[in-house]
C-alpha cells in the first residue's frame, strides 16, 4: 500500500469495478469519435483482469472516494519493465496530479520487484496522453498498428531514480 497526505493506493477488489468502469467510460468516451473506435480500455474486462493483473485504486483518504486506478502486469516482451495497462483518473478529479500520483507508484513497484523501467502504450490519436508521457521522463520507441488500434510505445528507464 501506498499513501500520500490526502490519498491512498490500495489494491482493487470486486467493489470497486463498476467504479473503475464508470471512471474508464467517463474518461475514454471524448476518444470515441476521433479513433474512430472504442478505446480498449473501454473494452476490457475489469472482472477479469482483477485475476490476471494488478489493479489498483487511488482513494482519497478523507472521503475514501476512488479517484483513480492503475493496472500493471510483468511485461514480457520488454525485458525489465513494468507495464502500465491503464491509468485513468476520474475526469471530475482531473488536473489536480492524481495521474502523477498513479505513475509514480508504477515506478516506485517496478523498483520493488527490481526492474528497472517502465513501458505502457497509447493510441496516436489520444495526443495529450503523448505529450504527457514525454513530460514525465517517458521515450517512444515504437509505434505500430494492432487491429483497429494505431499504438505509440514508450518506456521510462528507472536506473537513476532513487526510491
Amino acid at each position: 500500500m501506498a499513501s500520500g497526505n490526502e490519498t491512498t493506493i490500495v489494491r482493487a477488489t470486486a467493489e470497486d469495478i463498476s467504479t473503475i468502469q464508470a471512471m474508464v467510460i467517463a474518461a475514454y468516451s471524448k476518444y470515441v469519435d476521433r479513433m474512430g473506435t472504442l478505446p480498449a480500455p473501454m473494452l476490457a474486462n475489469y472482472s477479469q483482469l482483477l485475476d490476471t493483473e494488478d489493479v489498483y485504486v487511488l482513494r482519497s483518504a478523507v472521503e475514501n472516494q476512488v479517484l483513480g486506478s492503475i493496472i500493471l502486469a510483468a511485461d514480457e516482451g520488454s525485458g525489465g519493465s513494468i507495464k502500465v495497462n491503464n491509468l485513468v483518473v476520474d475526469p471530475s478529479a482531473q488536473g489536480r496530479g492524481y495521474g502523477r500520483i498513479l505513475m509514480n507508484y508504477a515506478e516506485r513497484e517496478a523498483l520493488s520487484r527490481g526492474l528497472s523501467a517502465v513501458s505502457l502504450f497509447t493510441n496516436v490519436k489520444m495526443v495529450e496522453n503523448i505529450g504527457m508521457y514525454a513530460k514525465l521522463g517517458f521515450i517512444e520507441t515504437d509505434r505500430r498498428i494492432e487491429g483497429p488500434y494505431e499504438r505509440v510505445y514508450f518506456r521510462k528507464h528507472l536506473a537513476n531514480v532513487h526510491r
